[in-house]
């Protein structure tokens, strides 16, 4: 994908995999989790990786992806603590020592939480069982908000709560991009589940911060693979966020609200994280 002067991006996403999540929407066999997108922003010599995935098999293959690239990956940048963004972490590094991993210091912080050996069995290894890296490694906490690419800068963007506390996005304004990170879904469906009320009242403030930019391309960190990288996907996401609010309020229970988001969302991907969205209001 060609950008402004000569820095370009490309977007790899791993596939949807099935979970050991044994709670179950009707007539789903098997949960699954949502495709998990990773950017890499690229010049003539150099590049920058934003969000390195969560199992072994989806790190070693975005590894080779990135190593197709044949440029000399400098950073390893992560949205948000959320495991799957960024448990790969260790793999990457390990293709590419000369990188160095970074994120801002709250996320350092929320990683930390995320790779607390208790939580890393009970909820990712419980999920995941033999697929998480036995070895994580957190980022290192910036010092400012900007990364520097061929003469290039990449912002930081903070965003506060998104799908959870203390996201970012990042922007290349010389190509007119932003990686949103889980701020923005791309026709899957949302992780509501960490946002309550005001969680969402502060997500939808996050998607006007990201629309201000004005940028051109704007990459989910969850989306259908094929779809374009298009701003209109900050409208939708916010627009799913307010049929959600309206669904909760007209509906009584865990599958009433999910059969209700359905009827107004039936093709997104992965229903299985909307019942998880429902469960987490109706109980």
């Amino acid at each position: 994908m060609a950008g402004k002067k000569d820095l370009r991006y490309a977007v790899h996403i791993s596939p949807s995999i099935p979970t050991e999540i044994s709670d179950l929407p009707p007539g789903v066999e098997r949960r699954m989790w949502s495709p998990i997108s990773s950017t890499l922003v690229y010049g003539e010599r150099d590049a920058v990786l934003v969000d390195p995935v969560m199992t072994v098999q989806q790190a070693v293959a975005l590894a080779e992806w990135v190593e197709a690239y044949d440029r000399n990956l400098t950073a390893v940048y992560v949205t948000h603590g959320h495991g799957d963004h960024w448990f790969g972490l260790a793999t990457l590094l390990e293709r590419f020592p000369n990188a160095r991993a970074v994120a801002t210091p709250a996320v350092v912080e929320h990683m930390a939480k995320q790779m607390e050996p208790s939580f890393v069995e009970s909820f990712w290894n419980a999920r995941f069982p033999g697929q998480i890296p036995d070895r994580l490694v957190a980022a290192d906490p910036m010092k400012d908000q900007v990364l520097e690419l061929e003469g290039r800068e990449l912002t930081v963007v903070p965003l506060g709560h998104t799908d959870t506390d203390d996201t970012t996005a990042l922007h290349v304004p010389s190509i007119g991009l932003v990686v949103a990170g889980d701020a923005a879904y791309n026709d899957v469906h949302l992780y509501l589940a960490e946002s309550p009320s005001e969680g969402r009242k502060a997500w939808k403030e996050a998607l006007g911060v990201i629309a201000g930019l004005g940028a051109d391309h704007v990459v989910a960190g969850h989306k259908r693979p094929g779809r374009p990288d298009s701003p209109g996907i900050l409208a939708e996401t916010r627009a799913y966020i307010d049929d959600f609010e309206d669904c909760v309020a007209r509906t009584a229970s865990t599958e009433e609200l999910y059969e209700a988001m359905l009827e107004i969302h039936p093709d997104r991907v992965n229903p299985g994280a909307l019942w998880g969205s429902a469960r987490s209001v109706k109980g």
